[in-house]
Parts: C-alpha cells; sequence; structure tokens
C-alpha cells in the first residue's frame, strides 16, 4: 500500500491454462443444456404442439404443411440464422452457435428416430406445459449465460439486446410473439391460448435464471489490517482487490475499506475466514447480477 495513493489495486496474477479450462467448462455446460433442452422439446413440447416461437415453434407449424420432419426443418432455419448471426455478434458466439444448434438439431433427430412419441405423455395439458416451459427455459438461460444461444430466433433476440436496452427476455419475446400467435390459426384456440401463455411464461423464466446465475456478492470491508484478508482475497479465493484509505468519523482512527467482488459461494468463505482473523471489522455485503470487468463480464456482453 502507498500513502500517497488513497486506492490500491490488488490483483491476480493470470494463470495459463485458465482459458483452456474456461473453454472446456463452457463447452460443457453448453452440451448439458442443449441435451436437457432437447427432452424438454421431444418429451412435452412437440407433442402437445405448443409453440412458444422460435425456430422450432416455426418449424412445429410448417411441419403440418410440409413433407419434412421437425428436426429437418430447424436445421435449414438455424444454418441461415447463423450466418446473420455471426455477421452481427461475433465470431466466438457464432463458433459456439454453430455447435449448440448442431448438437440440438441432431439429438433432436435421433429421438425422433429411437423415441418416438406421437401423443402426449399425458392427458394433462397443463401439467406438461410446465415443464415444456420450465426445462428448455432454464437449458436456454444457461446457454444465454455463455455468450451464446440455440440458434433460430435466439440469435435475432441476441443480436437485440446487444444494439438496445432491452434484457433477452423481452426480445425473445417480441421475435417470438407472431410466432406464438400463428398456433390459433394452424391449429386451435385451446392449443393456441397455451402456446401464447407459454411465450410469456418462458421469457420471465430465462431472465430470472440468468439473474440469478449471475448474483454475486460485493463486499465493503472496514477493518484496520488489510493485509491478511487481502491476502485470503488473492490466494484462496482467486479474486481481486482494491483498498481505500479511510479515516473514522468518531475515533479518527485510520481504517483500510477493502471492495470486493465474488459469487455467492466464495462469500461464504470469506464472511467465515474475516470473522476468524478480524472480527472487528465492519463488513456490508450487497447482491448484484451486473458485474462488467475483469474476471467478470466484458462490454460486449
Amino acid at each position: 500500500m502507498s500513502d500517497k495513493n488513497n486506492i490500491n489495486t490488488l490483483s491476480v496474477k493470470p494463470d495459463k491454462s485458465k482459458k483452456a479450462k474456461n473453454l472446456l467448462r463452457d463447452y460443457s455446460i453448453l452440451t448439458f443444456a442443449t441435451l436437457i433442452m432437447c427432452v424438454g422439446m421431444h418429451f412435452f413440447r412437440l407433442p402437445n404442439n405448443f409453440t412458444f416461437g422460435g425456430v422450432t415453434g416455426l418449424a412445429i407449424l410448417l411441419a403440418k404443411f410440409m413433407p419434412f420432419s421437425v428436426s429437418a426443418l430447424n436445421l435449414v432455419f438455424n444454418v441461415a440464422l447463423l450466418v446473420v448471426g455471426y455477421i452481427f455478434i461475433g465470431k466466438s458466439f457464432a463458433f459456439k452457435t454453430v455447435y449448440v444448434s448442431l448438437l440440438y438439431s441432431l439429438v433432436l433427430y435421433a429421438f425422433e428416430i429411437y423415441i418416438p412419441i406421437t401423443e402426449p405423455l399425458t392427458d394433462q395439458p397443463m401439467l406438461e406445459m410446465i415443464y415444456a416451459i420450465c426445462i428448455p427455459s432454464f437449458a436456454s438461460a444457461l446457454i444465454f449465460n455463455q455468450d451464446s444461444s440455440s440458434g433460430g430466433t435466439d440469435i435475432i433476440a441476441m443480436i437485440v439486446k446487444k444494439y438496445t436496452s432491452l434484457a433477452i427476455g423481452n426480445a425473445l419475446f417480441f421475435v417470438d410473439c407472431l410466432i406464438a400467435c400463428a398456433t390459433f390459426y394452424v391449429f386451435d384456440m385451446e392449443t393456441g391460448l397455451y402456446s401464447l401463455c407459454g411465450l410469456l411464461a418462458k421469457s420471465l423464466v430465462i431472465d430470472l435464471v440468468i439473474e440469478n446465475i449471475n448474483t454475486c456478492k460485493y463486499f465493503n470491508i472496514v477493518c484496520e489490517n488489510p493485509e491478511p484478508i487481502c491476502d485470503y482475497i488473492l490466494n484462496n479465493i482467486k479474486h481481486s482487490a482494491t483498498i481505500y484509505n479511510a479515516e473514522g468519523a468518531f475515533s479518527h482512527n485510520k481504517k483500510y475499506v477493502i471492495m470486493t467482488v465474488m459469487r455467492r459461494r466464495q462469500a461464504v468463505q470469506l464472511r467465515n475466514f474475516i470473522k476468524g482473523v478480524e472480527p472487528t471489522a465492519f463488513i456490508l455485503i450487497s447482491s448484484t447480477s451486473e458485474i462488467i470487468g475483469k474476471g467478470f463480464h466484458s462490454f460486449d456482453y
């Protein structure tokens, strides 16, 4: 620390293998999310003709009039929209989306061949709609959180989000609304009402899941001895911290304020550590889901 400057920032040295580990983690999450999305689509959404928008919803509508399967139409539409995503969003997004789109179409096609379903699993459409909303929406949120998409109109929603102030769930709603409304004319009133209701719920679930995933804890720690706390943040939690020089308003004693941000699980570890080494420290902990900077999200997020 320096008395000359009131702010001193401590940072973590970059790990050479961290990029490869992050890449493996990202694609593992994308694979898991794509698989559970296919489960929700094949077993709950497609048999009930629920059309919550998107390319899959458009494919469900067109499959009624064309001699092609839902998976085949889904693949064709995705290829065209992937080109658009590459142009407007970037190469990294395009590579991840190509992976998810191809895996999604192939798994859905495999389900159609080896586990064909021609009618709903139960006679409870409301129950099946809940699963048709929650499972794919949870998967979509995981995929969006990796700066990717499952292709289709999700790409358009990502473009809208990038160039406007709309949240991803709201962008998806506006993009998919026309497709969902077409269900009234292609199928029947009941299916149309379920689809429109599902579209509204889908947008809310995606935004809630993304916000919950990204929730972090923001610490302001007022203490007299910042060294052991900063050392724990840097070496154990692997995050950075910023130290402010401060002064007590009543005692006029010299104090330090440590500012840092971390995931919720790490926040519990830090809180317990401070309790042991600096029990007189004053700690303010806030929740936040929008962190922009090194170690979190960039301005392109």
